[in-house]
């Protein structure tokens, strides 16, 4: 617990989404601990990497809330420094951007004698609030989906390289991923604003890193849904649903009058997850789209299950370009996208 070293306090808000008049937002009060993102060199990496496990959280902090129009909620911190607040609040719409993103501060509202509070105490957060007339939204993986992670790879090593010893500029994003997320985005009549959310196994730890590749690489800004990190020593109770699944299944029913595009790849359990919420929410999902990975046997087994799936089209694909061209065709991006 960090409230006896000498390093100053901040709160890391992540992007979250809601309604115009549900707010929500989650994030975490902990000290600094300087991680720089720019560093290399496998030893400032190594270092990167503790410093993001070995945290030292801020617990049971109560935190201010300010809206843009100067309303004010409040949160509280668990034992972890982790917070997530909801509340019912009228006409957030209001307060968005054309995006569809509301700004809002937080900052600590309890004293620490003799602590440094970063940025004056004020942290800025967002919330997204799809627009009314967005006409879809999309839910996509991150590991093997955006970017290389070696997920599939045999003792999941490649992963474990690609994560904690490569920088977040030095990653590689797979082919064609950007420019097809920001037709998605633009949509058919190329001037919408479709929502985007990015689902992740990876624990929250690296939410930063995982919120500065999507920059760097120029990626359509959405929300980053991680996981909680579980050691062998947790001893709540394990969701009843994998962690994908449980948070497509909030988005959908936060957004009940919206349709959504799955994309995903086929190096873990997305095929699954994703033939199993379309069945759910008859009507819900508009098209699966799969990245295939270099592994003949979870090939083999996916194109199987897509062969006998009719509940919605359901691709697996090799490239973006393919993804694109299905997409210019079903008239989920704009006409001549696919020759861009």
């Amino acid at each position: 617990m960090g409230l006896f070293t000498n390093d100053p306090l901040q709160i890391i808000c992540f992007q979250s989404y809601g309604t115009h008049e549900h707010f929500y937002c989650r994030g975490r009060a902990l000290e600094d601990e300087n991680i720089d993102l720019s560093r290399k060199g496998l030893g400032a990496l190594l270092k990167n990497t503790w410093k993001r496990f070995e945290t030292d959280e801020i617990p049971h902090a109560k935190l201010k809330i300010t809206l843009p129009d100067e309303r004010v909620l409040y949160a509280r911190s668990n034992a972890e420094g982790y917070f997530k607040m909801e509340e019912m609040v009228d006409n957030l719409d209001g307060l968005t951007n054309s995006e569809g993103w509301l700004p809002y501060e937080i900052s600590y509202a309890t004293d620490f004698p003799g602590k440094v509070i970063q940025q004056q105490n004020r942290f800025p957060g967002e919330m997204l609030i799809p627009s009314r007339s967005a006409a879809f939204g999309v839910i996509s993986d991150i590991d093997d989906t955006i970017i290389h992670t070696g997920v599939a790879s045999t003792l999941k090593w490649r992963l474990i390289f690609n994560t904690f010893l490569k920088t977040a500029e030095s990653r590689s994003p797979l082919e064609g991923a950007s420019e097809f997320y920001h037709m998605l985005h633009r949509g058919h009549s190329g001037t919408e604003a479709n929502p985007l959310f990015y689902v992740s196994n990876s624990p929250w730890n690296l939410y930063r890193y995982l919120e500065h590749f999507l920059k760097v690489h120029q990626f359509p800004k959405g929300p980053i849904l991680l996981r909680d990190f579980r050691t062998m020593f947790d001893r709540t109770p394990k969701p009843e649903k994998p962690h994908k699944q449980h948070e497509i299944r909030n988005i959908l029913k936060t957004y009940p009058h919206l349709n959504f595009i799955l994309i995903g790849d086929a190096g873990e359990h997305d095929a699954d997850i994703y033939m199993e919420v379309a069945e759910e929410y008859p009507g819900r999902i508009k098209a699966i789209y799969l990245r295939s990975v270099k592994h003949k046997k979870k090939r083999i087994r996916i194109e199987g299950l897509f062969n006998e799936f009719k509940t919605v089209p359901a691709l697996f694909v090799d490239s973006s370009k393919e993804a694109i061209e299905h997409a210019e065709r079903s008239g989920f991006i704009a006409p001549g996208s696919s020759v861009q």
